[in-house]
């Protein structure tokens, strides 16, 4: 039989966790394995992860990282066979979400699967669009050959709502645990070299979206060019996130003139936060100090990590 296992990081959850746990407890499949990995939540995050079945396991808030704490969770649960992987703040939508998405490795080629993303009730259309964009309502298998079609969005997946099947994970190496974002998309790309394909199913639906501020959308992109700039291999095999990224705008655009006009501006200073975000992220290999990366960085305590290891 498949053993399930539905893994989260958390950290001070807040508001939502038990919107979140209600939605989990409304799924209509079992799964065997529930892991919370907390880093070190001082809020009632593990006391009501804990009310609802799940195990915990927790880690100081420093050790967080994208890759190494999913692959920690991994090892933690040695006889799954499909990981289930959800953020906190991605609320399942209906009570079959995690029962389809799990349904997408009847096909044994399937080596990774996410699901559709929609925007919170309370979403800026600017959100909004991101989700409508990147997460359409029809699925999809991909497969290294689409390459040609799809470009860099070959790879695209979400650990906010994503399923691996354990042997494929295993055979690429698992989670890479040094990795400052986007080890969903290092994994996508290692199963597709490998020969796997990934499954992105519509009808697995989580509510998950995020209404950044300007700040957040330059430190957003930077780590964004930052992975980047450490995967060149994903760039030369699939191609650069240039043309997707015009995509995005026009389409954008296209959206914000049928829906919130005067967002508009808004809309095109993060554009230009964005381009300048990544461009100075991609030059971090080539000696732009520390203590910038970390001022420009989302994720800051991986420069803290970066800078330790690079002594």
């Amino acid at each position: 039989m498949t053993k399930i296992a539905v893994i989260v990081p958390t950290l001070n959850a807040g508001k939502r966790w038990l919107d979140w746990l209600q939605a989990f407890a409304r799924q209509n499949i079992t799964a065997e394995y529930r892991l919370v990995v907390d880093s070190s939540s001082d809020d009632d995050t593990l006391e009501l992860a804990k009310a609802y079945g799940f195990e915990r396991h927790v880690i100081a808030k420093a050790d967080f990282n994208h890759g190494g704490t999913r692959q920690l969770a991994v090892d933690l649960l040695p006889e799954a066979d499909i990981l289930v992987f959800l953020t906190q703040d991605a609320i399942l939508n209906n009570h079959d979400a995690i029962d389809n998405l799990v349904k997408c490795f009847a096909d044994p080629l399937i080596g990774a699967a996410y699901g559709r993303q929609l925007p919170h009730l309370n979403a800026g259309s600017i959100s909004a669009h991101a989700r409508l964009f990147n997460y359409p309502d029809k699925s999809q298998i991909r497969s290294l050959s689409d390459k040609q079609i799809f470009g860099i969005k070959t790879v695209f997946i979400s650990n906010s709502f994503a399923a691996y099947r354990r042997s494929a994970l295993l055979e690429v190496g698992g989670f890479p645990i040094d990795t400052i974002m986007n080890e969903d998309t290092y994994v996508a790309g290692k199963m597709l070299v490998a020969g796997w394909k990934m499954a992105y199913c519509a009808e697995a639906q989580v509510f998950h979206s995020h209404d950044y501020t300007f700040n957040q959308e330059l430190n957003r992109y930077f780590d964004i060019g930052v992975f980047h700039a450490h995967t060149t291999w994903l760039q030369n095999t699939f191609g650069g996130a240039s043309g997707e990224g015009w995509r995005f705008v026009k389409s954008e655009l296209g959206f914000l003139l049928r829906t919130a006009p005067w967002l508009i501006p808004s809309a095109l200073i993060r554009t230009v936060l964005k381009w300048l975000g990544y461009k100075l992220g991609k030059t971090s290999l080539y000696g732009l100090p520390i203590a910038i990366c970390r001022t420009l960085s989302l994720h800051k305590n991986y420069w803290f990590k970066y800078q330790k290891s690079s002594m």
